[in-house]
């Protein structure tokens, strides 16, 4: 025997189709692709290619991985999505960035360790370091006195020879200028005599070209001005004639309008008969009028009142199923809290109600399940004020009861419990220090006591342990006004709307100290639950049913009268308005057509000729222009004649300029030649001279150097000796100086240097490892920065958009629900996640969904609306859902089928499987859907007996043998 399980998927060019057969035999499978035979690695890679996760919870979820859903942690939903909806290469992104880190971290831990061990080394080579130092500093020294010593003679010598070869060097130069001096002067002369005639002839030709060209300026301005005048006469005369073309256009369009009007209402009123009696009948429908608008007022009262009542019932009543739905998940999920909090307890909780006999009192249990808030927005205060160790703990009316407990619970079982024995005398109702009203003036509104309900013994234990009837609960004011409230109140303990407060006083000074902390945030009271509460709303409820019932009776009655009322309203005001229009409307057409035809006679008088106008304005723009064609005539003469003018003086200018500056330079030239030529004489005798006497030093000295090192003729000077050379007087110093220092280092040794230069060696290859290690580091850093802007950007576009849809979800069904990038280190890459929060009832704010805080039909609808917000954005071909209706109310799973039908037949999704036991009936359905049936049962054929042409056959024989 054996099963086969055949899936054909959509592929471009051509579909896929994936065959298994299992051998129940052998208990094994054989795959197949497009009929041939394929290995399983070859399945799944084209799987893989089409991007189709099945081990994905966001492309594939059966009903039994709802809860799984719900565990799974932020990061696993982030990696999931970004599996299924993401880019390729956004999950490749996330997984090098968690990579690069963790090797980020160990190139870190690396390079810390390398620097504590350079540090340690320098610390060894820091003891020798000074003896070294001290060794080279004397031997410095001695080098330094050996090579002054040697140097002396040569730095005289040097000295002097430098001397001579700048003394040589500037007579040469000297001689040389002197020479080009005395060839320059004879052509200087000559040809400035020629410069200065030729610049005094141009000045003339200048000064007389300027007198003409300013006469001839003068004129052309005048016949500028004459011209631009022209110009506005004719625009004057122009805008004249169109003003009154304007006005007269507008006369005639005034005129025929006004025929217009006349011959309309004379057509009106030629349909008016003359005016009749109507006032009594206005008075009767007005009469009429009066008596309806009475009765009108008083059904409009009347349904005001019984829709507001009927609004108040509703409102009560839906608040009272909503209530009703919260009592009922409060204690499951305060237990649910419990266990959360410490398993231990919760265990014993469930020991403790199946051996209740065994107590001889009450036995309360842990106190977070006995506390009932009237405001769950007081949680914060009773937790801070209560302990979280009392908070898990069980209540004893008896000691012995106790005993028997711990015994059973801590020492067979070995669960860590806490339990508490309330005080013999009831302190339940203990009085406060002072009534609550003498607190109000200082923003104190109630006792802690007074903020929850609690059986007695619990309300006991904790007025005696912890005095809560006599702790008052504040709001802003109390914070504002603190300072007063400590001093005048004398208050030990005390809470405002954020803060809680402990005052003391001194035993030594008498002084008051006080403390404030911060409230923590509710953990153990978030929900509360009340059975008389509940009992009492059901009984409000069946009344209220009973109370909408008549008032939907008395409404039906009310609105059938308003609306024959508003009908006859209707037609009486329509009466009303033909009768008083029938009266007014001949008076007022003929007065105003009387008005019109007085108008018509003065616009008629008014005509203007607009052919006699026209025909002066052109006579007068002629002559006008005539002028004008004179004047341009004469004007272009004159700037001819100046253009002509202007080239020949420009021409002069720069002739006369070129030649001045010419003249002004041969004057400079000459007078600093002369001068020069005088000063090089001079110079060039005493540098002569200089020159003789040091060149019979040098030799001398030369002569001594040799000597004192023992050279030569043919050696050269030492390398050591043709570095810079210093004065003769600081060489002495510096020998003086250096064998004074040379005699104060005693007692070294050159083993010392070699240990010092081996460890100094060993920190270099030390510093250029951790050099690199800091370098690969860095590149490491590059990398991610790089990746995470490539990752991150994307990905918080992406769950932008799946919180959009997410939250309009949410919103269709009256309840909120948020998605975001829950990140807690910006670096720790594989602590990043997607944070999933809902609410579900207005009294409770965002939780996050957890396997915990939620129902099961709340996880179920959270979950599927997260799929849903994926679809549109999702890369996979098709998503399977399996059972995921299962754990939904009625409500909730209508609305989730409508969103899915919705949202799955846009164009742009991908293809949807819903696979479901039942459905709920009249659900909407869209043309783009398949619905498939897979029957099941005792009396269904084998397949091979199945024919489906045999049962149409049957079936209209069937129809036949009904219509005969």
């Amino acid at each position: 025997m054996k099963g086969v399980v055949e899936i054909e998927l959509s592929k471009t060019p051509d579909n896929i189709i994936i065959t298994r057969e299992i051998q129940v035999v052998n208990n094994t499978s054989a795959w197949f692709i497009n009929r041939k035979p394929a290995t399983l690695k070859t399945v799944e890679e084209q799987i893989a290619a089409l991007n189709i996760q099945v081990d994905n919870l966001c492309q594939f979820l059966p009903q039994d991985k709802v809860g799984e859903f719900a565990r799974l942690s932020k990061v696993e939903l982030l990696e999931a999505t970004e599996k299924s909806i993401g880019p390729p290469e956004m999950y490749k992104f996330h997984c090098e960035l968690k990579n690069f880190r963790e090797k980020e971290r160990e190139l870190e831990n690396l390079c810390k360790d390398k620097t504590n061990s350079l540090e340690k080394m320098k610390q060894r080579v820091e003891r020798y370091k000074q003896d070294v130092e001290r060794y080279h500093e004397r031997k410095r020294h001695l080098d330094l006195i050996e090579m002054l010593e040697r140097k002396r003679p040569w730095v005289e010598y040097e000295t002097v020879r430098k001397q001579h070869e700048e003394v040589k060097q500037i007579r040469d130069q000297a001689r040389e200028e002197l020479k080009n001096l005395k060839g320059m002067q004879s052509p200087l002369m000559k040809k400035m005599e020629e410069i200065e005639g030729s610049f005094k002839s141009l000045d003339r030709k200048i000064r007389c070209m300027a007198g003409e060209i300013k006469e001839a300026s003068q004129k052309c301005k005048q016949k500028k001005d004459a011209l631009e005048m022209k110009d506005k006469q004719i625009e004057e005369i122009n805008q004249a004639f169109r003003m009154k073309k304007d006005e007269e256009m507008d006369r005639r369009k005034k005129i025929i309008s006004a025929h217009k009007m006349i011959e309309e209402w004379n057509d009106e009123l030629s349909t008016v008969n003359d005016c009749e009696n109507l006032q009594p009948q206005i008075d009767a429908v007005n009469t009429e009028l009066k008596h309806l608008q009475g009765e009108r007022a008083n059904i409009e009262s009347d349904i005001s009142d019984v829709t507001t009542e009927k609004n108040n019932q509703e409102r009560e009543k839906k608040r009272i199923i909503d209530r009703i739905g919260q009592l009922n998940n409060i204690m499951s999920m305060k237990e649910e809290t419990l266990k959360g909090k410490s398993q231990d307890t919760h265990s014993a909780l469930m020991w403790l109600r199946k051996n209740k006999d065994k107590f001889k009192r009450t036995v309360c249990e842990p106190i977070m399940l006995q506390i009932n808030l009237k405001d769950t927005r007081h949680a914060k205060y009773i937790e801070n004020h209560i302990s979280a160790n009392d908070m898990k703990a069980f209540v004893f009316e008896s000691q012995e009861d106790m005993e028997v407990f711990l015994v059973e619970i801590r020492d067979h079982q070995k669960l860590r419990v806490n339990a508490v024995c309330a005080p013999a005398v009831s302190c339940a109702g203990n009085l406060p220090s002072r009534p609550i009203e003498e607190l109000h003036q200082y923003g104190f509104f109630s006792y802690l006591r007074e903020l929850f309900d609690a059986p007695l013994p619990v309300m006991s234990y904790l007025c005696s342990q912890y005095r809560i009837h006599d702790v008052p609960v504040g709001t802003e004011k109390t914070r504002n006004m603190i300072g007063k409230v400590i001093q005048e109140t004398k208050l030990r303990q005390l809470y405002t709307a954020e803060e809680k407060y402990t005052v003391k006083v001194s035993a030594y000074t008498n002084l008051t100290f006080s403390t404030n902390v911060c409230l923590r945030a509710a953990q153990f009271l978030t929900n509360s639950v009340d059975t008389d509460e509940r009992q009492q709303l059901e009984k409000q409820q069946q009344g209220i049913n009973c109370k909408l019932q008549s008032l939907d009776t008395q409404l039906t009655t009310l609105f059938e009268r308003q609306k024959h009322l508003e009908r006859r309203d209707n037609e009486l005001r329509q009466q009303k308005k033909e009768l008083l229009e029938r009266g007014n409307r001949r008076r007022q057409l003929e007065s105003k057509i009387a008005v019109k035809y007085d108008s018509i006679k003065q616009l008629e008088q008014d005509a203007i000729n607009l052919e006699d106008e026209s025909q002066q304005a052109n006579v007068k723009i002629k002559e006008i222009n005539i002028q004008k064609a004179r004047l341009v005539s004469e004007l272009m003469h004159l700037i001819k004649h100046c253009v002509s003018l202007n080239i020949l003086k420009t021409d002069l200018v720069l002739q006369s300029t070129a030649v001045d500056a010419e003249k002004n330079r041969l004057e400079s030239e000459y007078k600093a030649a002369s001068m020069q030529l005088r000063a090089s004489e001079q110079n060039f005798r005493e540098l002569d001279e200089k020159k003789r006497v040091l060149t019979e030093n040098c030799r001398e000295l030369l002569r001594k150097a040799r000597q004192m090192c023992k050279m030569s003729p043919d050696q050269h000077l030492p390398k050591e000796f043709q570095t810079h050379c210093c004065k003769t007087h600081e060489i002495d110093a510096l020998l003086n100086e250096e064998k004074s220092r040379a005699s104060c280092f005693t007692g070294l040794n050159a083993s010392i240097v070699e240990e010092y230069s081996k460890q100094t060696h060993e920190i270099q290859q030390l510093k250029e490892d951790l050099e690199e290690k800091k370098k690969e580091l860095d590149n490491y850093k590059r990398n991610i920065s790089q990746i995470k802007e490539r990752w991150l950007n994307p990905l918080k576009s992406l769950i932008e958009k799946i919180n959009e849809k997410f939250s309009n979800f949410f919103s269709s069904m009256q309840c909120v629900g948020e998605v975001d990038l829950h990140v807690e280190n910006e670096e720790e890459y594989d602590k990043y996640g997607i944070r999933i929060r809902v609410k579900f009832h207005s009294s409770t704010g965002l939780q996050e969904l957890t396997p915990y805080h939620q129902s099961g039909g709340e996880k179920s609808v959270s979950t599927m609306l997260y799929l849903m917000a994926l679809q549109e954005l999702n890369r996979c071909p098709f998503r399977v859902v399996d059972e995921i209706n299962q754990g939904m109310d009625p409500v909730n799973e209508r609305r989730v089928f409508e969103m899915v039908v919705k949202t799955a037949c846009k164009e742009s999704t991908s293809q949807y499987f819903l696979i479901t036991p039942k459905l709920l009936q009249n659900l909407t359905y869209n043309d783009k859907m398949t619905v498939l049936f897979v029957y099941n049962g005792p009396y269904m054929l084998e397949a091979n007996k199945w024919n489906l042409k045999s049962f149409c056959r049957q079936r209209r024989r069937l129809g036949r043998m009904d219509e005969q």
